[in-house]
């Protein structure tokens, strides 16, 4: 049985070849679940979810300390994406309990985007998606050099979606895990 006092969120990467998709769910994990390497195509294949981390100490409510669990759902290369298997890797309520992370922040930047602008224009399918997880969408800059600075600010995003509804997360009713 799941801790009652632990929440868990879903993280779905996405992003083109090579821009660190699987880096950065290594990096959010703490772990190196997912292969990541430099090579000249796609080292992801298809979709695998990492193990949960579960971090202590960064929710309380009501008197009470809850422990976040990330659970990071690897992608191959956008838009090349096929997401056939997130209901089955996610659960059946994956939608209301998941964010997207887009893991090209710095090339939407240098082409002169804000996030709002790159979402405006992205295709339908990326932008369908978007709003199936009710807008709940992460921009990530992994080219940065301080990764852990990164991963704190994805950590307080997803604590905002969090608290944006109302502290209802996904419990899970099996400690088993997919690895």
């Amino acid at each position: 049985m799941a801790d009652s006092n632990e929440m868990t969120i879903n993280l779905v990467v996405l992003g083109r070849t090579q821009t660190g998709k699987s880096a950065a769910g290594n990096s959010l994990l703490g772990s190196s679940d997912f292969e990541s390497h430099f090579s000249p195509r796609s080292v992801t294949t298809c979709c695998s979810l990492g193990r949960s981390c579960r971090i202590l100490g960064i929710i309380r409510r009501n008197g009470h300390e809850f422990a976040l669990r990330v659970r990071v759902l690897d992608t191959p290369s956008y838009p090349h994406t096929v997401l056939s298997k997130e209901q089955e890797l996610l659960g059946p309520t994956w939608k209301d309990f998941t964010a997207v992370l887009l893991t090209h922040a710095d090339k939407a930047e240098e082409a002169g985007f804000s996030e709002e602008a790159y979402l405006h224009s992205a295709s339908s399918t990326l932008l369908s998606l978007v709003s199936s997880v009710q807008h709940k969408y992460i921009f990530l800059d992994n080219q940065r050099s301080i990764i852990k600075e990164e991963r704190a600010i994805v950590l307080r995003k997803l604590l905002t979606f969090i608290r944006q509804n109302n502290y209802k997360v996904l419990r899970l009713k099996h400690s088993k895990e997919l690895k």
